[in-house]
């Protein structure tokens, strides 16, 4: 007997559990693949934007290149973007308080950090439940499967472990097909997660880098 045998000859209910766990290791996996790869992209965008940033002449030439493509903005590009432009609003409307503008600047840089993180940690909660409920939800077709095996043989004449064996073994795959779900959604969402804080102090980081930039220009130019 494979696995598809003991599929078709469980349950309806044993039969629905599986599929539904089947059904959260697809999706899991979607969102595995998706993530790591935006992840990836987050990570790379952050070294070359810090490149760039380090190696301009002027942080308004750099601005300037930023709002020809503001649409499409994302990561520390959006970060220094919305941060510049605050800046430059507040500083014109009272430059004799750079720290008021720094502080309008410092907000709009943390609100782009929040939207960045939002879109970032999207579904990925999905893969903790997964990884939560997955056993369970098995174990529960797994005793919903032996209880009717069981119920089976006590209206059998003479009861023998080849009558109830292949019963059991239909209920145990729910199991396993649980374990499978919720192992790699478990493991998963313990990487990603920890990929994304890496993300957001990266971006924290930034924040105050370009802060103190904006600091020391704005005490040069009231001096």
């Amino acid at each position: 007997m494979n696995v598809i045998d003991l599929f078709l000859k469980a349950g309806i209910l044993v039969q629905c559990v599986m599929l539904l766990l089947l059904a959260f290791s697809v999706i899991s996996w979607a969102i595995i693949i998706q993530k790591s790869r935006m992840l990836t992209q987050a990570s790379h965008q952050i070294k070359e934007f810090d490149e760039q940033f380090w190696s301009a002449d002027q942080l308004s030439k750099l601005y300037e290149e930023c709002h020809e493509q503001k649409d499409s903005l994302s990561g520390t590009e959006l970060i220094f973007y919305s941060g510049f432009k605050e800046f430059s609003r507040l500083y014109k409307i009272n430059p004799d308080m750079p720290k008021a503008a720094l502080d309008g600047a410092s907000r709009a840089m943390r609100l782009s950090v929040n939207r960045e993180l939002d879109i970032l940690e999207t579904h990925i909660p999905f893969l903790g439940t997964v990884g939560s409920i997955s056993p369970y939800i098995g174990l529960f077709g797994t005793v919903w499967g032996i209880m009717h095996a069981f119920i089976a043989l006590g209206s059998a004449k003479q009861a023998t472990l080849q009558m109830v064996a292949p019963g059991i073994a239909e209920a145990l795959v729910a199991t396993a097909i649980g374990l499978f779900a919720a192992i790699p959604a478990v493991m998963a969402y313990n990487r990603l997660s920890v990929r994304v804080a890496r993300l957001d102090q990266d971006y924290l980081n930034f924040i105050d880098e370009f802060t103190a930039i904006l600091q020391r220009q704005a005490v040069a130019v009231r001096k």
